[in-house]
């Protein structure tokens, strides 16, 4: 997703910056923590970070970090050419600066090579910004779910479980037991192809939305019950990223229960590892998965059983690196991105006035084309009111009544006798006015079904994602418009 990004002068960080120095208590875990190797908490000004992203450009917005709408997730660059993120948050989520201060700084404390560690943060007025280590290999998820050339390797995916519990069990012996939402968009990737857990998740403030998804059937049961995360519900989470690692799916704990008992714990493996693990392996891993997901939480195990549940599973491929395992290149970087057309831009922004002034400006001309074929008697009976739904629904447009264009548009689709993209388009964006994402992301996707080629759809798609939370499809479904908009310039 890279554009190029202003760099900070920061070969020695300015006197304007507060640095806390490591822990010295550092607790050991997989390999040994040096705690040299790892930069100091670093208190950034506001105009450093705006530096680093380009102005918190949207080009520089990425989902690689899991971050859901409204705080995004951006990616910079300091002086000394370290790539960074930042997470950005709405201006509700921390009203209380010294409560964040004071979280980031115990978060800040916190250096591992199985994290992607807190390195700073930014307090100033109503802004509060987080800065961690970018990780420039994408999540979990994508690597698991959306593999493009090849899937997940069984050997990657138990490395995958036991640094990830490593990552749990360094935050557990340091203070930080608590982890927000747990899921295969907090596992990063880093240069060298080496699972990191995102830091992001170990701050939580009760106006920074809920602690797990609304997605009922993943949630602890005691989260359910009673609203509060404990240790032992981040162990559950940990059950249920058991269970996408030994499916490749997404697979509701309820569900991949009913199967343990049964003895059928092989319908759970994904059919693409089929021949690559042993039975004795795949048992081992399905049996710590529903220890994980006991309803009592006490009987859950601790993060340290987990490390030492899964280590035994390393066999002959520890020593192979795992940019192998995964099949990417060493010392992979960010890639130069396209930049966004003007509605794509405001799309990645969520900027409905820019997206009304736009398509406003581009009236009707992406319609050209669509067949429209209709009878004399079609005609003469049925398309002048249709006509005039779309004439009233215009007006209404133009003059930002979106609940009454809504109306008229709908009169106009409805009536069936003339087809038209632009007027989807249309209503799209006056459903986003009128908070009605669901419906928006409906009419961006009909007017895909339409007219399969037009970036206006997938740019509209995209800020209906973005608005329902769904960061990470809005970015791809923004590469999607942005492709076809270069193929659409060559031509």
């Amino acid at each position: 997703m890279g554009a190029r990004c202003s760099k900070l002068s920061l070969c020695f960080w300015p006197s304007t910056t507060k640095s806390i120095p490591n822990d010295s208590s550092q607790k050991e875990n997989g390999k040994k923590n040096d705690k040299d190797s790892f930069p100091g908490f670093v208190e950034f000004s506001l105009d450093q970070l705006k530096a680093a992203t380009s102005g918190f450009s949207s080009e520089n917005v990425v989902s690689e970090h899991g971050e859901k709408a409204p705080n995004v997730v951006y990616k910079g660059t300091l002086d000394d050419g370290r790539w960074i993120a930042v997470k950005r948050f709405n201006r509700s989520a921390w009203p209380d600066s010294r409560q964040f201060l004071d979280e980031a700084r115990a978060v800040g404390q916190l250096r591992n090579e199985r994290l992607a560690n807190l390195i700073g943060c930014c307090c100033e007025g109503d802004d509060r910004l987080l800065v961690a280590e970018f990780m420039p290999n994408e999540t979990l998820s994508k690597h698991l779910f959306h593999w493009e050339t090849q899937p997940m390797k069984w050997a990657m995916r138990l490395r995958v479980a036991l640094y990830l519990a490593q990552a749990l069990e360094y935050c557990s012996s340091s203070g930080q037991a608590l982890y927000h939402d747990l899921n295969a968009y907090r596992v990063l990737f880093d240069k060298d192809g080496n699972p990191r857990l995102s830091c992001f998740g170990l701050m939580k403030n009760s106006k920074d939305g809920k602690s797990y998804s609304t997605n009922l059937a993943f949630t602890p049961p005691e989260y359910l019950r009673t609203g509060r995360v404990i240790p032992e519900s981040l162990v559950y989470s940990f059950g249920t990223l058991l269970l996408d690692l030994l499916s490749g799916k997404h697979i509701p704990p309820s569900h991949a229960l009913d199967l343990i008992r049964g003895k059928n714990f092989l319908m759970l493996m994904d059919s693409c590892l089929e021949g690559h693990f042993s039975n004795d392996d795949g048992t081992e891993l399905v049996r710590l998965a529903s220890r994980c997901l006991q309803y009592e939480p006490r009987e859950r195990p601790n993060a340290k059983s987990l490390v030492t549940a899964l280590i035994p599973l390393q066999k002959e491929t520890e020593q192979v690196p795992s940019y192998i395992l995964l099949g990417i290149p060493h010392g992979n970087v960010p890639a130069n991105q396209a930049s966004l057309s003007p509605l794509g831009d405001a799309c990645s922004r969520l900027d409905l006035t820019a997206i009304h002034e736009i398509l406003e400006k581009v009236a009707y001309k992406d319609d050209e084309g669509v067949a429209n074929d209709l009878s004399f008697q079609m005609w003469t009976n049925q398309i002048q009111e249709t006509l005039n739904s779309k004439k009233h629904g215009d007006t209404a447009f133009r003059a930002k009544d979106f609940a009454t264009a809504i109306e008229s548009y709908t009169e106009f689709i409805d009536g069936g006798t003339m087809i038209s993209p632009t007027v989807f388009a249309r209503r799209c964006l006056c459903y986003l006015m009128n908070d009605m994402a669901q419906e928006a992301l409906g009419d961006a996707m009909q007017a895909l079904v339409i007219n399969p080629e037009w970036p206006t759809a997938f740019y509209l798609q995209a800020a209906a994602l973005k608005s329902l939370g769904m960061e990470n499809d809005a970015q791809e479904t923004l590469k999607d418009g942005t492709s076809l908009e270069e193929k659409k310039d060559k031509n």
